[in-house]
């Protein structure tokens, strides 16, 4: 039996949400399996594409579906996910109500095509459509406070494509060649949905891909000029990149060995050197001090919710708390590795507060105040001299992501 053209990227976003909502997994997780017998980009693209949204939009599309049912569906019910797939592709994806239905009620058996239909159709007479941005699930709420209607104000749509630069002196090369603009020396920004094989500069190593946020950790270390810096927990190794361009000599370190593969494959592509050393941070000791350490641990994630929008249902108190512990031993161990007048920058691309504000107080060096004068324009540090971005921020230029940086320096021998 031949499939309906489309149903199987509507089979597979449906096992994705599944694996994220119910088994706790990421997106990037679920689709190794859920897109295994996928043929084709575009279909790949496509079943992705409906499952981020989904994630993105969860509490509306279960607010629309609650009002066009007498009783309430379970949250694990099949047909809630299907609904949610429907209203999302046709609210979304500007997909004719007549496809949605061909394509969705075959993953459904027996009465639940039938109910799926009649809400689907109840919902599309009404001429329902979503608010103009995406509503925070309660804890999420809960835990933001009033800092979550600006941050989720940001999330309607995905987010652009960054690019940081090998050589920074070369920003208005890039900028124009790609048709892109710059908001800081060395970033170039691009509209989504370009393949990043395909652009310009990635066969010779000119850049890679980066957040805007996700580059700010080690631009505050400065210039290396020969210096030894730390990378801990480097993969997937943007910001070794970044250090290795700065001219310092870089050791990045990481547990996991295939997230390294990546740092590798990158160090190749960009003609850039970095010493690798694959080991549990909470366990390796260095033969000797580092002048400078960045510490970008191990966190939720929380921050990345404008490209990764599953992290909103699948964090809570638990795993926040795990990280928290994790975070609080690497700082104490990374500060014991300071050469004297050493540096020592940590980073989460967290929100939530028990992995930003809350960590610093653990650290017994002298704090080193982030400047307003080195963040792209538009960025500020707050009244103590810490940073924290979100996706409010630059909402003119596009946003970026939400990271909480802090900067210390070890006293001088």
């Amino acid at each position: 039996m031949v499939d309906t053209p489309g149903l199987p990227a509507r089979r597979a976003a449906l096992r994705m949400m599944d694996a994220v909502l119910h088994r706790g997994e990421t997106l990037e997780q679920a689709e190794r399996s859920a897109l295994r017998t996928i043929n084709g980009p575009a279909d790949r693209a496509l079943a992705r594409a409906i499952a981020s949204e989904v994630m993105r939009w969860l509490v509306d599309l279960d607010d629309m579906i609650d009002s066009a049912t007498r009783n309430r569906l379970a949250d694990d019910a099949k047909v809630r996910s299907v609904l949610r797939l429907m209203l999302v592709q046709w609210l979304r994806f500007d997909t004719p109500p007549h496809a949605v239905i061909a394509t969705a009620l075959p993953l459904l058996d027996g009465g639940p095509r039938r109910l799926a239909h009649g809400v689907f159709s109840t919902l599309n007479k009404q001429a329902m459509s979503l608010p103009e941005s995406p509503t925070p699930p309660d804890p999420v709420a809960m835990r933001w406070g009033d800092r979550a209607l600006d941050i989720f104000g940001a999330l309607g749509e995905p987010p652009p494509l960054d690019l940081a630069l090998r050589d920074w002196t070369q920003t208005d090369h890039w900028a124009a060649e790609l048709g892109g603009h710059s908001l800081a020396p060395g970033h170039v920004r691009l509209p989504r949905g370009t393949r990043v094989e395909e652009i310009p500069g990635f066969e010779e190593g000119a850049w890679w891909v980066q957040d805007l946020a996700a580059t700010l950790p080690a631009r505050l270390l400065g210039r290396g000029e020969g210096r030894r810096v730390l990378d801990l927990c480097a993969a997937p190794g943007g910001k070794t990149l970044q250090l290795a361009a700065a001219g310092w000599q870089v050791t990045a370190l990481d547990v996991h060995e295939r997230r390294l593969d990546m740092l590798r494959a990158n160090l190749e592509r960009t003609g850039l050197s970095a010493e690798i050393i694959t080991a549990d941070a909470l366990k390796w000791q260095p033969a000797g001090p580092f002048d400078a350490i960045l510490l970008d641990a191990p966190c939720t994630a929380t921050g990345t919710c404008r490209r990764h929008p599953d992290v909103l249902h699948r964090i809570g108190q638990r795993q926040i708390a795990e990280m928290a512990e994790l975070q609080a031993a690497l700082l104490k161990r990374a500060a014991s590795w300071l050469s004297g007048g050493g540096t020592l920058v940590y980073a989460v691309c967290s929100l939530e507060d028990a992995e930003g504000a809350e960590q610093t107080g653990a650290v017994k060096l002298a704090q080193v105040p982030i400047t307003a004068e080195e963040l792209p324009a538009g960025l500020q540090p707050d009244a103590d001299g810490w940073l924290r971005t979100d996706p409010s921020m630059l909402p003119e230029a596009g946003g970026l992501d939400g990271f909480y940086v802090g900067r210390w320096r070890q006293a001088a021998a």
